[in-house]
Formats: structure tokens, C-alpha cells, sequence
């Protein structure tokens, strides 16, 4: 198969070492390598034509959009953000958001247009059930996937009557987290308001939950989140081209529906800080500095204002926070759109513990620029984000261009690890089993869900 010029390109610098790749960062003065040594090695043609990866990986299609399911239902199209969890006997439990909006064909949702398959779900098991139009087609699907056999045993709908679910997280207690990246308000075909993050219980058994809504986690364009496991601290990105960074402090640990304080990050004498570098250099690679979180008030505003408000009173701007993950002590984040050329950021921001001890609950740590190439052939657009077991991080490009699930080593350099070699679609939700032996990873538009093994590495390779 021919290689893109994008591809050559990677590969070619993939075999420069690390330490002689002097290409220059997003501050001038400043010049660094902006790619590593593949601990895999150099992406091999997918006979397929599905999935490039290294030698020695293999992938296998587990969920198709359009399959039945064990519900009766049918898989929705438009797969997004995923999180595993153990199952029975060995199994593995895949919960995947479906980022149906309100513009898409209903042939593509669950119930592929059929009225009377969705009558059959009582109305209180949907978030939404719509205003006589039909319920609102954003889902959460459960796969139960057998390591052993390779295969999904059953698939189910988990979470209906929401929108765009996007991305969200495993928490430190066992749920995942779904998130609405929407904000429509009641009226009109909705007859609740939108832009939540929801709860959801994974199960091995199929069976629709009663949406569970945590609406003092805010309301916006809900994008990302990652928990602290120490101190049960929500960080939430939003997709927004003038967005904040958030944290929602519960006033129970582990109990999101108790309530809590939804705060948004600011710079430690720079307020209303601008990130985005897309005029001038306010922040440079490698810079470290200070925060602190300010209080937000009316935080499900009928006016689409909160990042607004957020902003006059000191908040940070940045420039379509999405993907979110930890590593270590600390949370990276992307911005989609960050930077110079507009090709993506990755923050990096480490919680001083002694913020736990702030009786006003307003200190903060500090936040890193830790990438931004400005090179579309080193990274694009910068999406959802996942910890590897060995150590770096995976992040899903959704650019213009070849769409990678790229790897980066804690200080911010970059190697390929899957190409889409399908189509031009995104590859979304990203994550590992939780053993670290498998991969789970979908083609959104294709609505193709695959199960990656291979020989990965047991410790850092960074």
C-alpha cells in the first residue's frame, strides 16, 4: 500500500533519535524534539484496510453500528468515548457513549427510526423522551466482551433519551461517567434541558437504568472528565473555542449526587489569562504556572454564560478543552485547537495537596504547556486521551488529515501507534482493559469498535 505523505513523514522522523530532532516549538527561542523512538516500532499496511498498528498487534472488529443487540434494540452509530471495567467469569464490561445530535438521521440511533421500538421503553427510563417527536437519541451501550473467545457476547442500551454523549470516565469507585457535549434548552422537541453529565452502573446483565443526572456538575458543553482517586476532585473540560477548565469539588467524595462547588482555574496574577496562543505567546512551552480556582455561582444558567462569567471574574480561557486523563499525580488535558496554527495544546496541571487544606477551598497547583508543535505532521487536533499501562499517553487525533491514536511520553514527545486506514474519520475512545492486556478503540463515523493485543510493554519505556 502506498504511504501518505503524512505517514512518510512520521515514520522518516521516527528514525532521527530524540536527542538530534531539533524542530522548533511554539516559542522561537525555544527549540525542541518534538518526537520519540515507537518503543513498537514503525506502523505496518493493515491488509484489511482498517487499522495500521506495529508488528506483532492485532486488531479485531468486536461491535458493528446497525447489529441487534440483546435488548432488541440495535447498536446506535456515532461511537465516542469508552470505559472498561471487570465483568463475570473473566469478562471484560465496555461501556461506549454514542454522540447522536439533534441533526442526525434517527436511522442511526438505536431504534433505527422505528417509533414503536421506542415506545416499548417506559418514558422515566428515558433522560428526554422529546415532546412527541421521539426521545432524544444520545446513548450509553454496554459490550461484554470475552478476552478468551475474542468476541462480544452481548451488546445493550445502558443510558437513553440523552445528547451527544461524548467522552467522560471510569470513576475511582466503579461507574462511568457520561457527558453531554450539547446545551440545548427545553422547548421545542426537548422537553428537558441538556448539557449534564450522567451516571451510569456497569452490568454484565442487560437492562435500561434510570437516567442518574448530576446537575451540580455543571452545565455547559460538556466535553471530558478525570477524578482524583485521593481526593475524589471532578476535572472537566469543555468544547468551546473561548472555554474554561473546571473541578467540582463534592461535598461527599464519591457520592456525586450529594451536591458540591463547581469552580473554573485561573493564573495566579494573570487573570483572564488567554491560552490559546493564537495571537503573540502568552504561555510557552515548559512554562509553569501558578493557579488558583475561582467559585462559580448559577451553574445550570439558562444563558449559555457560565464560561462567560467564569472569564470576567478571572478564569483562564482555552481553546476547546477536550481530551482528559491522569497520569501519576497529575491531570493532562488537550485543546483541540490551541496554539499558533491551531493544531492543539497538551496541558499538563499537578494538584498541590496542600489545596485539600485551603479552609476556602480556592488554592491551586501548577499548569504546564507541555506540547504544542504547530506541525501538523507531529500533531493535529489533539482529542480524547487515555493512560497507557507503560507509562505515556495515548491521544486520538481528529484532524484534517491521516487520523493517528498517537502516543506521548510525559514530556511531550510524539510517535504513532494506530493509523485509520478505512476513511477519514476520527478514532475515538480510546482505553485499556482493566488488566492493560487489551485496547479498545472505535472508528466513530464507521461505527467500528476493536479489541488491540500485542506485546506491550510492562513499565515505562519513556
Amino acid at each position: 500500500m502506498q504511504l501518505s505523505r503524512r505517514k512518510f513523514t512520521r515514520q522518516l522522523l521516527l528514525g532521527i533519535a530524540a536527542g538530534k530532532a531539533g524542530i522548533l516549538c511554539s516559542n522561537e527561542a525555544c527549540s525542541q524534539s518534538l518526537t520519540a523512538q515507537s518503543p513498537f516500532g514503525p506502523l505496518r499496511s493493515d491488509r484489511s484496510r482498517l487499522l495500521d498498528l506495529p508488528k506483532g498487534f492485532r486488531h479485531r472488529i468486536i461491535s458493528r453500528w446497525g447489529k441487534k443487540m440483546a435488548d432488541g434494540n440495535y447498536v446506535p452509530a456515532l461511537f465516542d468515548g469508552m470505559g472498561t471495567f471487570p465483568g463475570p467469569d473473566g469478562s471484560i464490561i465496555v461501556l461506549r457513549n454514542h454522540e447522536y445530535r439533534e441533526d442526525n438521521d434517527k436511522s442511526i440511533g438505536a431504534f433505527k427510526g422505528r417509533k414503536k421500538l421506542s415506545e416499548k421503553i417506559p418514558a422515566e427510563l428515558y433522560y428526554d423522551a422529546g415532546t412527541g417527536d421521539g426521545p432524544c437519541l444520545g446513548a450509553v451501550t454496554t459490550l461484554v466482551y470475552d478476552p478468551q473467545k475474542g468476541k462480544t457476547v452481548r451488546e445493550f442500551l445502558s443510558l437513553a433519551g440523552t445528547m451527544t454523549n461524548c467522552s467522560g470516565c471510569v470513576t475511582p469507585w466503579g461507574t462511568w461517567l457520561s457527558c453531554e457535549e450539547s446545551r440545548e434548552n427545553a422547548g421545542g422537541r426537548y422537553a428537558r434541558n441538556h448539557g449534564y453529565v450522567f451516571e451510569v452502573t456497569p452490568s454484565a446483565a442487560p437492562g435500561l437504568q434510570p437516567p442518574v443526572l448530576l446537575p451540580a456538575l455543571g452545565r455547559f458543553v460538556q466535553e471530558g472528565a478525570i477524578i482524583d482517586p485521593v481526593s475524589g476532585i471532578v476535572y472537566m473540560t469543555e468544547d468551546k473555542a473561548d472555554s474554561l477548565i473546571y473541578r467540582f469539588l463534592p461535598q461527599v467524595p464519591g457520592q456525586l449526587t450529594a451536591g458540591g462547588r463547581l469552580q473554573c482555574l485561573a493564573i495566579q496574577g494573570r487573570p483572564r489569562l488567554d491560552t490559546r496562543n493564537w495571537v503573540g505567546q502568552p504561555v510557552t512551552v515548559g512554562e509553569s504556572l501558578q493557579t488558583y480556582w475561582i467559585n462559580l455561582d448559577d451553574v445550570e444558567s439558562e444563558q449559555d454564560d457560565l464560561r462567560i462569567r467564569g472569564a470576567r471574574s478571572g478564569g483562564a480561557r482555552f481553546a476547546r478543552g477536550e481530551g482528559i486523563c491522569r497520569l501519576e499525580e497529575s491531570v493532562y488535558f488537550g485543546c483541540t485547537s490551541g496554539g499558533a496554527r491551531r493544531l492543539g495544546q497538551v496541558w499538563r496541571y499537578t494538584p498541590d495537596r496542600a489545596e485539600d487544606q485551603d479552609p476556602d477551598r480556592r488554592a491551586g497547583g501548577l499548569l504546564e504547556l507541555v506540547a504544542e508543535p504547530n506541525d501538523s505532521k507531529v500533531l493535529e487536533n489533539p482529542d480524547q486521551f487515555a493512560t497507557a499501562p507503560w507509562g505515556d499517553l495515548l491521544i486520538c487525533e481528529d484532524g484534517k488529515n491521516d487520523q493517528y491514536l498517537l502516543g506521548m511520553t510525559p514530556r511531550g514527545q510524539f510517535y504513532p501507534f494506530a493509523r485509520n486506514a478505512r476513511d477519514q474519520s476520527e478514532l475515538s475512545g480510546a482505553c485499556f482493559s482493566p488488566d492493560g492486556e487489551v485496547l479498545f478503540l472505535s472508528n466513530m463515523v464507521a461505527g467500528l469498535t476493536f479489541a488491540i493485543t500485542g506485546p506491550w510493554p510492562k513499565r515505562s519505556v519513556s
